[in-house]
């Protein structure tokens, strides 16, 4: 009786952990295709999906997998994507620092910071990585391939390019401050008021 009940609080713990590991992150399925093999006496029939993951606080990912039922192959891209998550810095938890462009084969996309209110202004692929990342203001464009799977590669792509000024400070060997006072004051600073100045 004492092992089935270990055993029993066992799974019960891991059970638990495998909830914790779920509520953090979110994921979003962003696209789903039939597809075949051919074999010998004919075709195999399977599905394949791509999935983003985030925990909405500045790490996202996605994955690829493939399975003859949707479910299975949903879980695979899920787990594919939980351990390729990067972490991309973002200004005031809402917004990215800075505007990027990314490249991925045909795909091309251009990500540009937003104002408070402005909302998440992308569409299909791009959308689900910043809604699972955490993003709430961005402006983005996707030229060229429509295709998810380039889309979500080149957005990814745009991402790691991502900078703050702590970490520019930290690779210049100045404050923080000074970055950023550089970033708000601008050309204008320079000309109306004392270098170094801020508002």
């Amino acid at each position: 009786m004492a092992r089935d009940e270990g055993r029993g609080r066992g799974r019960g713990r891991g059970r638990g952990r495998e909830r914790e590991e779920r509520d953090e992150f979110v994921d979003k399925l962003v696209a789903i295709n039939r597809v075949a093999k051919v074999v010998k006496g004919g075709k195999n029939f399977g599905f394949a999906a791509l999935v983003v993951v985030g925990d909405q606080k500045g790490r996202v990912g996605f994955g690829k997998g493939k399975a003859r039922e949707v479910p299975e192959a949903i879980r695979k891209a899920t787990q594919e994507a939980k351990r390729n998550l990067i972490r991309v810095p973002l200004r005031e938890g809402r917004t990215l620092h800075h505007d990027a462009s990314g490249r991925w084969g045909a795909g091309k996309v251009v990500l540009r910071a937003a104002p408070a209110g402005t909302g998440i202004i992308a569409g299909g692929p791009m959308r689900a990585i910043f809604e699972t990342l955490g993003v709430q203001d961005v402006v983005a464009k996707s030229i060229g391939s429509s295709n998810p799977y380039n889309m979500v590669r080149a957005t990814i792509d745009a991402l790691k390019d991502q900078t703050s000024p702590r970490s520019i400070a930290a690779k210049r060997g100045k404050k923080v401050s000074d970055i950023l006072s550089q970033r708000t004051g601008g050309g204008q600073a320079s000309v109306t008021e004392p270098a170094g100045a801020t508002a």
